[in-house]
């Protein structure tokens, strides 16, 4: 269905909100894809407030109910609605925290999140591996990069996408595209976003530093292709499969830009007139200011203007093979970085599809995942 909802110029009211959900809810898009269709309209209904204490409060009660009806149907050996239930409690975590931990009622749904989905994937075919990578941070950065790695069955030395995504989106919401990968005998490694969940550094400029040491360790394994790899950024996650791209052209097969920035998007203007995205809920400029470790408008102008790949003098240089994908009326991230792109470097491969922010639609992910497929599988081991 169209998603034909206003975008506002200034926060959504409590009611605008839920009747956003709800068209998100029954479309089966982003973030609202992570609740039931049954259950979902009562759940949305029920929402006290957009304020952190009441938002992740709300839904963290609900994961918690839900958590415990999993735990005890699989003490009584009803395993498939042991499951069903746990993955319920994993989409009500999941939106507890959205858009961000900004509170620690949400703080406390990301963590819950986190367990849940590592239980829940202990049922599926592929389940997943957590590693923490070692990581050489600065002062007060972290020293690991968590990963979820996720191999296909009965392929020997299978080729390797890693993966990550927006300001909201973290490891945890990869389970869509690491499937459709998997499906390919392609090994899945899902992290999160610079400045996004577990990752131990903010989105500064050099926060790519955290990317290269999960490629280095994918590299120093042994039983799969790990010397050229595809990366796939969703979102805000686009601009870094994009300077990696420029930074390390030879050590990857394909990269995905899916609806992230390089240079217009990081513009004061831009800022300006993208507040209050139809394609975005509530929170966009706190998120991205966590995400940055802004404390204020001014910081937040600041060290977005920073990323700009244009500024940085990256674009002109040789690249990976760049795939750019996004929604052709996007007002989250501008299309001009894409036609930007285009003009600058080696050639790269576009799509545009219809709608707002990454070009939602049936096709988008396979698409997508065709052409990393094609890409690493051709690649030289």
């Amino acid at each position: 269905m169209s998603l034909n909802i206003p975008s506002p110029e200034r926060p959504r009211t409590l009611e605008e909100a839920k009747q956003w959900m709800l068209q998100r809810l029954e479309s089966r898009f982003h973030p609202l894809n992570a609740l039931n269709l049954k259950d979902g309209p009562q759940e949305i209904a029920g929402v006290p407030g957009l304020d952190g204490q009441n938002w992740g409060g709300y839904w963290g009660s609900l994961g918690d109910q839900t958590l415990e009806a999993s735990e005890q149907a699989q003490k009584s050996g009803r395993h498939s609605e042991a499951k069903e239930l746990l993955e319920k409690a994993t989409g009500l975590y999941f939106i507890g925290r959205f858009p961000c931990p900004n509170h620690p009622a949400k703080q406390r749904c990301a963590q819950a999140e986190r367990e849940t989905y590592l239980a829940l994937s202990r049922y599926w075919v592929e389940p997943i591996e957590r590693v923490e990578v070692p990581f050489q941070g600065k002062a007060g950065e972290g020293s690991s990069v968590p990963i979820l790695i996720r191999r296909p069955r009965e392929k020997a030395m299978p080729p390797v996408v890693i993966m990550w995504g927006g300001v909201d989106a973290c490891k945890e919401q990869m389970t869509a595209a690491c499937n459709a990968i998997l499906a390919k005998g392609i090994a899945t490694v899902a992290m999160d976003n610079a400045g996004t969940g577990e990752s131990p550094v903010r989105g500064v400029v050099d926060a790519h530093r955290q990317f290269l040491a999960v490629m280095d360790w994918v590299e120093s394994q042994s039983d799969w292709r790990g010397g050229r790899v595809g990366l796939l950024g969703r979102s805000f996650g686009g601009y870094w499969a994009t300077k990696l791209a420029h930074l390390a052209p030879d050590r990857i097969a394909g990269a995905v830009n899916w609806g992230g920035g390089a240079h217009f998007m990081f513009q004061p203007e831009w800022i300006a007139a993208s507040r209050y995205p139809d394609s975005y809920l509530m929170e966009l400029v706190e998120t991205r200011s966590l995400m940055l470790g802004a404390g204020n408008d001014d910081e937040y102008i600041a060290f977005f203007k920073r990323l700009s790949l244009l500024d940085q003098g990256l674009l002109d240089q040789p690249s990976a093979p760049l795939l750019l994908v996004n929604g052709k009326e996007d007002r989250q991230c501008p299309v001009a970085d894409i036609h930007l792109l285009t003009e600058h470097g080696s050639p790269k491969t576009v799509r545009f599809f219809p709608g707002g922010h990454m070009g939602l639609t049936p096709q988008t992910l396979p698409t997508i995942v065709d052409w990393l497929a094609a890409q690493v599988q051709g690649a030289t081991p």
